[in-house]
Order: structure tokens, then C-alpha cells, then sequence
């Protein structure tokens, strides 16, 4: 939900929140890394939009029945403070994330977590460092997004308080998906998080910052086909399995604009992300 230095968030807290709650909830911030437009000397870690380098045997992605995936970033995973972060990325190579963005039909077909029909419309390849590859042009009927640079800092982050981690913590047993009665939801609080940082910003690991509900929420109610109710302990636990892998917010200076002033999200397993099974990695995307 929200990101700045441990320091920042302990000052913050101790404003609303006793010392022990403090410390209870600064052990539930993640370490996250923080992508910004680079200038001038900036150390570059990746780029928004622009044309991907991908493997000369490997095809554009593709949504069947759809058409190709437009390109959306690219990450050099060698270049990330990976130290920083809680998840584990690969030592070397990139990330690149495609996603279908409306351009061939004028945004009539949607990707949504919860439509597996509508999984392929996005998707999350890795590029080992020592495969051939070649700058590849952008398939007919699509035009690529201006080219951006990226760079990294890392940073702490916070979820929102009504994250199921935050109820395990302050309020275990509370039902499920409502406001718990614990300082941390407490309006004065949530105000103040949202004061200390309102933008969502792009994002490697760490928690990601939401516009409506919890993102892995959406995730796990998709993962269990939608029929589980939020009381159900297995919600629950299927939201815990899954952590961010990236976040791409709308972009002025790379004329991205996802809905209405929207973020793209990918998750995974921490199991897979260890295996390299980006293919497993989940998509969802939220705007105000």
C-alpha cells in the first residue's frame, strides 16, 4: 500500500499505534524495489515500452483467437538490488512482461483474473543471460510504447491494513474481507498511510500497492474458480501463497494508460519463482 524507509514508517506509527502494535506492525513491512524514470547518471535496471529483446528462436506472445501481446517492460535482473528483496530472483537475465492491451480490437476483450478463458492476454517471460537473442520489432497492428528508462531504490513497503496478514496479526479470526476492530484500521491511521503515500508507482517484490482490494485476494479467489466463500479458511490460505512479482502503474511519459489511471499486477508462487516457472505466474490489474 504504501512505501518509504523503516525509519518513516516506525515515526509514523507511533503516532496512532502503542509501541508494542508499532513494532508488531513495522515485522509485517516487506522490502520492495522501487521503479522510477531514470535521469541524467541514473543507474538503468530496465525500461517501459520501447521493442524487446527476446531469444531468435522464441515467437512474440500470443492470445489465440486475439492476436500478439503488446510489450509493456522489461527488467535486467542483473542489475536490480536483489539483496534487498525477499524474493528470489534470478542472478542474471531479464524479465519481460507482455500484456493484450486493446489495441486490435478496441479493448472489447479484457484479461481478468477471475476469466481463465482470458489468462493468455498476459504474460511474464524469462531470458536467460547466455540464450542468443535479437531486438524483435513489433508485430502488425500493434505500435509500441514510447521508451522508457527505469531505475531502482529500495524501499520498504506496507500492505493495506485490512490484508489478511494484518488480521492474522492484530485481529486472528476476525471474519474475513471486513474492517477488523484493531488500531491499525483505525481511520485515523488509514488516513495518515494515505497521506504518507497515495501513489502506486512500478514495483519489483515487496507488497504491492493496491487500488481497491488486496491483490492477491483477487488472485486466490481466481486460482479457487471464484466459489469460495470469504469466510472459508482456504481463501484465506490460497491468499498467502502468493507474493508480487511486478507492478506497472499508468505512465504519462510512456503514453501507458491501463482503464482509468490503472496498475498492472503479476504474482506468483514463491515455489515457482524459485523453479523459474514464470509461465505460472498470475496477472490481474486494478483502476480507481
Amino acid at each position: 500500500m504504501t512505501h518509504g524507509s523503516r525509519d518513516a514508517f516506525r515515526s509514523l506509527a507511533l503516532q496512532h499505534l502503542s509501541p508494542q502494535e508499532t513494532e508488531k506492525w513495522l515485522g509485517l513491512l516487506r522490502p520492495g524495489v522501487r521503479l522510477e524514470v531514470a535521469a541524467g547518471i541514473d543507474d538503468v535496471v530496465g525500461q517501459l515500452g520501447g521493442l524487446p529483446t527476446l531469444p531468435v528462436a522464441s515467437e512474440w506472445p500470443t492470445w489465440e483467437g486475439h492476436g500478439p501481446l503488446s510489450f509493456v517492460a522489461s527488467i535486467d535482473c542483473a542489475r536490480l538490488p536483489k539483496a534487498a528483496l525477499d524474493i528470489d530472483l534470478p542472478a542474471a537475465g531479464a524479465l519481460l512482461f507482455f500484456y493484450f492491451d486493446g489495441q486490435l480490437d478496441d479493448g472489447e476483450a479484457l484479461v481478468l483474473a477471475e476469466d481463465r478463458e482470458s489468462w493468455a492476454g498476459a504474460r511474464v517471460l524469462y531470458v536467460a543471460a547466455d540464450e542468443k537473442v535479437a531486438e524483435r520489432g513489433t508485430p502488425a497492428g500493434l505500435k509500441p510504447y514510447p521508451a522508457v528508462r527505469l531505475t531502482a531504490r529500495a524501499e520498504m513497503t506496507a500492505t493495506e491494513p485490512w490484508h489478511p496478514r494484518v488480521r492474522d496479526a492484530f485481529a486472528p479470526g476476525a471474519p474475513f474481507g471486513n474492517r477488523y476492530d484493531h488500531p491499525v484500521c483505525a481511520q485515523d491511521f488509514l488516513d495518515a498511510l494515505w497521506e504518507f503515500d497515495e501513489e502506486v508507482g512500478h514495483q519489483i517484490g515487496g507488497h504491492a500497492h493496491s487500488v481497491q482490494n488486496p491483490v492477491e485476494i483477487e488472485v486466490a479467489e481466481a486460482v479457487l474458480d471464484g466459489e469460495v466463500p470469504w469466510h472459508d479458511p482456504r481463501l484465506s490460505e490460497e491468499t498467502d501463497n502468493w507474493v508480487l512479482l511486478a507492478q506497472f502503474d499508468s505512465e504519462d511519459t510512456a503514453d501507458m494508460m491501463w482503464g482509468d489511471a490503472g496498475v498492472l499486477y503479476w504474482l506468483i508462487r514463491p515455489e515457482d519463482l524459485a523453479e523459474r516457472r514464470f509461465e505460472r505466474a498470475m496477472f490481474t490489474w486494478q483502476c480507481s
